[in-house]
């Protein structure tokens, strides 16, 4: 998922999205990508996305950048259109362990609903155009959308009357519960790092381990991997910002600042944006007090036009490498 910088729209009119879907549709094939469920809000979209090649980063920063060029180009502007980096979430798509995939696939396809544009008494969610469902209904969505992992998902049959099924069981679940998930589902969603039964997370730190941690490491290959993992990717950008705004990076130093710094401010946003860490490092690292600041803080940096405009100069030089300090 990506959401648009500052949670503005990306999403203003009809040709934006045809924009976006035809990029999409791009981007796939050129990566041999699979959309197993989509959906395009104002400010975010969701993809249930698989890649059968290692062409995640390449193909999210192709479609992004190039999606960010044309949509400045239509209103004569310049500036960030999304929100930091995407992020993303590997889920389990084994059929023996179907739930966490069921879960993202309703989520997604029930955003309308949870937003009040479709469902119930708002009409049919088919209704929402801009979503893989009214092809679930029709059956003629473009060449990468696999239905048929879905439907398996919900152990229906790969024909009309499974597709029918499962949009009527959606249909159900926007008029009754405004498309509600359960919380358990979505805090998992929204904050965890992967999707899927424990066996799925060692398989995953498996893999972590191999690029993250020296040969012959003896740490156990538990959660604690990958909050390493994050501390030091956080590290990294903490150290790389620092210099960027001629920050001295010991504490002492950040002590000597005020907890709501701007500076501060806006490399903890994007702390928040670009790892796992969580406000107790942030706290701790940038010498902010209590968690509970940070997030109040946060809280309101979105309207601070000062923070943003730091955040958004740390974030071009991060991805150009930082070789030039904030004057």
């Amino acid at each position: 998922m990506a959401r648009g910088d500052g949670g503005k729209a990306i999403f203003e009119t009809d040709d934006d999205r045809k924009s976006f879907m035809f990029r999409l549709g791009q981007v796939c094939g050129s990566h041999g990508w699979r959309i197993h469920a989509w959906v395009l809000m104002d400010n975010h979209f969701h993809l249930l996305l698989e890649t059968p090649r290692a062409n995640l980063v390449t193909g999210m920063q192709w479609l992004l950048g190039t999606y960010s060029q044309g949509w400045n180009r239509a209103r004569l502007r310049r500036g960030h259109v999304f929100q930091g980096r995407y992020k993303s979430v590997p889920v389990t798509g084994t059929e023996a362990d179907a739930y966490y995939f069921r879960i993202v696939a309703d989520y997604i396809h029930l955003n309308p609903a949870r937003a009040g544009l479709a469902g119930g008494k708002r009409g049919s969610l088919t209704g929402y155009l801009w979503s893989s469902l009214p092809s679930y209904m029709k059956g003629n969505g473009p060449d990468w959308l696999v239905i048929e992992r879905v439907l398996r998902a919900f152990e229906l049959a790969q024909d009309g009357r499974g597709r029918r099924a499962y949009v009527a069981w959606l249909e159900a679940r926007a008029a009754n519960a405004e498309g509600k998930i359960d919380d358990e589902a979505t805090a998992a969603i929204r904050r965890g790092w992967y999707l899927g039964k424990e066996t799925f997370k060692d398989r995953l730190l498996k893999f972590l381990d191999k690029t993250t941690l020296p040969v012959g490491g003896s740490r156990n290959r538990t959660g604690e991997a990958f909050r390493d993992h994050g501390e030091n990717e956080a590290e990294r950008i903490a150290r790389r910002s620092l210099k960027s705004l001629r920050i001295a990076p010991g504490a002492e130093a950040l002590a000597k600042l005020a907890k709501s710094d701007p500076r501060k401010v806006a490399l903890a946003a994007l702390l928040r944006e670009r790892t796992s860490v969580g406000n107790g490092w942030i706290a701790t690292r940038l010498a902010m007090g209590h968690p509970g600041s940070v997030s109040r803080l946060l809280g309101a940096c979105k309207s601070d036009p000062e923070i943003a405009n730091i955040r958004n100069v740390l974030v071009e030089q991060l991805d150009q490498g930082g070789k030039e300090a904030i004057k």
